[in-house]
C-alpha cells in the first residue's frame, strides 16, 4: 500500500510541466513552534534545519530546479545578540554537515545578499561549500543571507547608475531585462511558487522584484512541522493553478 507521501508524489509527477521550476520559501514560526512546547527560540530553530534538509531532498527529487530559502534577512541582525550568534552557528555547522549530502544528490549551494556582512569565519566556511558543489549539475539551493529585497533593489540601482556614468550603458537602453541582470539572482529564473508558513500574509522584504507575478501559497503550518507532504501538497495545489502573467483566463472567452 502506498502512503500519503507517495500518492501526492505521484500526483504531482503525473504532471511534469506544471512543477514549478523555482520555489522559494519564506521558513516562518520556529521561534513559535518551540514556545508551544515550552523550548528556547533556539531549539525551534534546530528544528527548522530538519525541515529544511527533508525540504532540499524531496524538492530535488521531483525535479525542482532552483530552491531558494530566505535564511537570514538583513533585519533578522535586530534580534537577540545570543540569538544572532546562535543562528549563525546553526548555520554554518549545518553547511559543514551537509556538505556531503549535497555532493551526493548533486546539489549546487548559492548565496544571494550581502555576503560581506556576515562574520569573516561563517562567511568563509559557507563560501567553501558554494566552491565544492559549483559544478552540480542538479538542484540549485540558493540561500538568501543577510538578504533584503530593497536593498538589492537599491544596489542594482546603484550599479547600473555607475555603469552608465562610466558610459557602458545608456539610460535609454535600460529594460526590466537589462535590470534583472543587475540583481543578485541575475540568471536565475523569478520564483514560480512562494510558499510562507506560519500563516504570516506578507512577504517581508522577500525577493520584490522577483515575485511580481510568482504564485503565493500560505500556510498555517509553523515551519518545523513543514516536510515533505506539506511541500507536495503546496506543489499539488500550484499544479492547479492557471498562472495568467496579466491576460485573461484561457477558459474566457469574447
Amino acid at each position: 500500500m502506498k502512503s500519503d507521501q507517495d500518492k501526492l508524489k505521484v500526483q504531482i509527477l503525473e504532471h511534469p510541466e506544471r512543477i514549478p521550476v523555482h520555489v522559494a520559501i519564506i521558513m516562518d514560526g520556529n521561534g513559535r513552534w518551540a514556545a508551544q512546547r515550552n523550548k528556547p527560540r533556539t531549539f525551534g530553530h534546530k528544528m527548522g534545519v530538519e525541515a529544511v534538509k527533508d525540504v532540499v531532498r524531496k524538492a530535488g527529487e521531483i525535479g525542482v530546479k532552483y530552491l531558494t530559502l530566505y535564511t537570514f534577512s538583513s533585519e533578522n541582525w535586530r534580534r537577540p545578540k545570543t540569538e544572532v550568534a546562535a543562528l549563525m552557528e546553526l548555520l554554518t555547522q549545518t553547511t559543514e554537515n551537509a556538505l556531503d549530502e549535497l555532493l551526493q544528490n548533486d546539489v549546487k549551494l548559492i548565496t544571494i545578499g550581502r555576503m560581506d556582512g556576515l562574520p569573516s569565519k561563517r562567511h568563509a566556511i559557507i563560501q567553501r561549500a558554494a566552491e565544492k558543489t559549483r559544478n552540480n549539475k542538479g538542484l540549485m539551493l540558493i540561500l538568501a543571507l543577510n538578504y533584503g529585497g530593497r536593498t538589492e533593489i537599491l544596489d542594482a540601482v546603484k550599479a547600473i547608475a555607475n555603469s552608465a556614468r562610466a558610459g557602458i550603458i545608456d539610460p535609454k537602453d535600460i529594460t526590466e531585462e537589462l535590470f534583472s541582470g543587475f540583481l543578485y539572482t541575475a540568471d536565475i529564473p523569478d520564483p514560480d511558487l512562494l510558499i510562507r508558513t506560519s500563516g504570516e500574509k506578507r512577504i517581508s522584504n522577500f525577493l520584490l522584484w522577483q515575485t511580481s507575478y510568482t504564485e503565493l501559497f500560505i500556510t498555517d503550518t509553523l515551519w518545523p512541522d513543514f516536510k515533505r507532504n506539506q511541500l507536495f501538497e503546496a506543489i499539488l495545489d500550484y499544479q492547479k493553478r492557471e498562472r495568467r502573467f496579466g491576460k485573461l483566463s484561457s477558459h474566457k472567452t469574447g
